[in-house]
């Protein structure tokens, strides 16, 4: 009896050993006595002791391979250094495992060969500028050579592209020439606004100047012109009203009399009087002593 219980019990420990649950995002290959059987999925499963057994544990997410720099040339002969990073996927458990030998090992390989045909047809400023030229072909070629071992090549990019240490040299004198250029450019192009802009101020200022030197001239001539008109028109007045009082002839002349007097009043040395006015004078002389004696 009880070696009976130890059996049972070891068959029981081998059956519950047997058991195997496998994870999302993962695939079991089955192999019964040596050869494939089926692909295990999500779920729990359960192995025929002695007769089956999981071949390989493939993970079905997807991943990166980042592989060392290497070394190619170009069109025009420079050698360079390009690391490569590829992002693939396992899209079928059985072609994976039973395709070839060490996957990893053969598209390290293979990306560095297509890798070195591509470069080979570009010149060097190619390369540096079509990056997105050489990653679509990449990902092309090892998408359609990966095929048959069940795995897609999602992406390629290259990481880093090492031209020589004098070739870099190079460049960056270029560049900082192209930018001295364009600096050296901005320049004239800010002193050319500005001599502009001053131009046109001095333009403008000389304009306004100009207007107003002419609305004060303007303004003076016709002040001068409103002044002498009311001259004028006063003259008028008074030439007016001496007609309408009817003025006798002793009164015209001592008007005259007056405006001489008047004259008189000025720097002139000599002033000659006609002789109506003299014998105007004299009678008034005459009236005036006339009402001092009285």
């Amino acid at each position: 009896m009880p070696v009976l219980l130890i059996i049972i019990l070891v068959v029981l420990v081998i059956l519950v050993s047997r058991i195997r649950i496998v994870q999302q995002a993962r695939a079991y290959v089955i192999e019964r006595l040596g050869a494939y059987k089926t692909t295990w999925g999500v779920g729990i499963h359960f192995l025929i002791p002695f007769i089956e057994r999981v071949a390989k544990v493939v993970s079905l997410k997807e991943q990166v391979a980042d592989f060392p720099p290497q070394p190619v040339i170009t069109k025009d002969n420079v050698t360079m250094q390009i690391d490569t990073v590829v992002y693939f996927q396992v899209t079928d458990p059985k072609l994976y495992t039973y395709g070839i030998e060490q996957p990893m090992i053969a598209i390290e390989n293979l990306s560095a060969t297509t890798l070195r045909n591509i470069i080979g047809e570009l010149e060097l400023d190619e390369c540096l500028t079509s990056r997105d030229v050489i990653n679509t072909k990449m990902r092309a070629i090892l998408d359609e050579a990966t095929d048959p071992w069940g795995i897609k090549v999602n992406r390629v990019e290259l990481k880093n592209i090492l031209p020589p240490e004098a070739i870099r040299n190079a460049m960056e004198k270029q560049m900082k020439a192209e930018r001295e250029r364009r600096e050296a450019i901005l320049r004239a192009e800010g002193e050319k606004q500005s001599a502009i802009l001053e131009a046109e101020g001095e333009k403008e200022a000389a304009i306004l100047r100009a207007d107003a030197k002419k609305q004060q001239q303007i303004l003076e001539a016709q002040g001068e012109a409103e002044a002498l008109l009311t001259v004028q028109r006063a003259t008028a007045e008074g030439i007016k009203l001496i007609n309408e009082s009817a003025p006798t002839d002793a009164v015209l002349k001592i008007k005259s009399l007056e405006a001489f007097a008047a004259a008189a009043n000025g720097n002139a040395t000599k002033i000659i009087i006609p002789s109506e006015i003299q014998g105007l004078a004299g009678l008034a002389e005459g009236i005036i002593q006339s009402v001092s004696k009285g």
